[in-house]
């Protein structure tokens, strides 16, 4: 069986390296616990919400030629990479990461702008056109526009995205549209300002609805809203943000809560896609499914009568390796196929070393086999 491939709005706020045993144990208790569960809300939920690719439009060919250097070993052709531009955050949520924070890789270990553009155009060249820029917390890097600009110049790359808390995103987002980011997840798991407080260990709650609003009206192709769902915590506002997106032209993202290092994961606290999609058919009329691609990550529903639509990510209770075609590029520059898989390759060593590109473009295709 594939391995469980990493939550992808999610692992912005998740710390390179320790993930994997965290990952395992939440599997186990969840497998061990819930099984009769997750067989009753797959079967409940099977016609109606069930994610069906039969239908799905070819998709037209790139005009970069594909290389084998990005089909795994599974025969998936990952199109799609995630760049890491720093370790550091600006909040210490909860769920995220231990109160007293993480040891952060030196300066001198972490990629440089120009290094973070040759691997980004190495892969572009070979097919992907799809990046991402996560972190940490992206927006804390001093040169994020020009890293930005540099990269939505790539030839061949159709949307540059970016997962940030939101924090301090308001003020940079003018410049960063016209260097080129075209698509936006905003990270907000509760609307309660207090409660945003107390999960995130930090103020800012008022800074995360600006940044929200800006995005919108600046007119970004894609904003999304990733909402971490927790039991007790934040599920009774499941509702309120589906809400949201009556008059906001947004997406809600509700992620099922993942086990990390660090953040006392326990089943009791997961909710599960079918809980979360039962509290939304109560109280909303009209939810209808859309069509999803083959590679998305997330079941997709619109409500009538809302601009916006709502989805779910259910990397807990109905995984979705099948259809992976993410790559990861940690900020201290080891290329992951799988977040959670235990398998990391060093890049920034071979660069350093004074490799050529096509002695690199060998080491991401081993590390795509392995």
């Amino acid at each position: 069986m594939m391995p469980l491939r990493c939550l992808s709005e999610l692992s912005r706020r998740c710390w390179p390296g320790r993930t994997v045993d965290a990952m395992r144990v939440g599997l186990q208790c969840l497998m061990s616990t819930c099984s009769s569960t997750k067989a009753t809300d797959s079967q409940r939920l099977s016609n109606t919400y069930a994610t069906s690719c039969a239908n799905v439009p070819e998709v037209a060919p790139s005009e970069i030629p594909l290389s084998d250097m990005l089909v795994d070993s599974f025969g998936r052709f990952h199109s799609y990479l995630r760049i890491s531009l720093t370790e550091r955050c600006n909040l210490r949520c909860q769920y995220c990461m231990p109160a007293e924070g993480v040891e952060l890789t030196p300066n001198s270990k972490l990629l440089s702008h120009d290094e973070i553009i040759r691997v980004a155009d190495l892969f572009v060249t070979s097919g992907v056109d799809k990046i991402r820029l996560t972190g940490g917390e992206p927006t804390i890097r001093k040169d994020i526009e020009d890293i930005c600009l540099h990269l939505s110049g790539l030839k061949g790359l159709k949307t540059l995205a970016m997962t940030t808390n939101g924090l301090a995103l308001s003020k940079k987002l003018p410049r960063l549209k016209e260097c080129g980011l075209s698509a936006l997840n905003i990270s907000l798991d509760t609307l309660v300002p207090a409660k945003f407080e107390f999960m995130t260990r930090r103020k800012g709650h008022s800074k995360v609805m600006e940044s929200i609003d800006a995005a919108i009206e600046l007119g970004f192709k894609s904003v999304k809203v990733n909402c971490v769902i927790m039991r007790g915590m934040n599920d009774e506002e499941i509702c309120d943000f589906v809400e949201m997106t009556r008059h906001k032209p947004v997406n809600v993202r509700f992620i099922e809560f993942m086990p990390f290092d660090g953040n006392v994961w326990n089943v009791k606290k997961l909710v599960p896609y079918a809980e979360m999609m039962d509290k939304v058919r109560e109280r909303f009329e009209g939810v209808e499914r859309l069509q999803d691609h083959p590679s998305e990550t997330a079941k997709n529903f619109k409500i009538d009568g809302h601009t916006g639509t709502i989805s779910f990510i259910t990397s807990m209770t109905e995984h979705f390796c099948a259809g992976c075609n993410r790559l990861r590029l940690l900020a201290d520059g080891n290329l992951k196929v799988c977040l959670f898989g235990p398998s990391e390759v060093s890049l920034r060593e071979p660069i350093r070393a004074g490799v050529d590109d096509a002695r690199l473009r060998e080491i991401i295709s081993a590390a795509h086999e392995a």
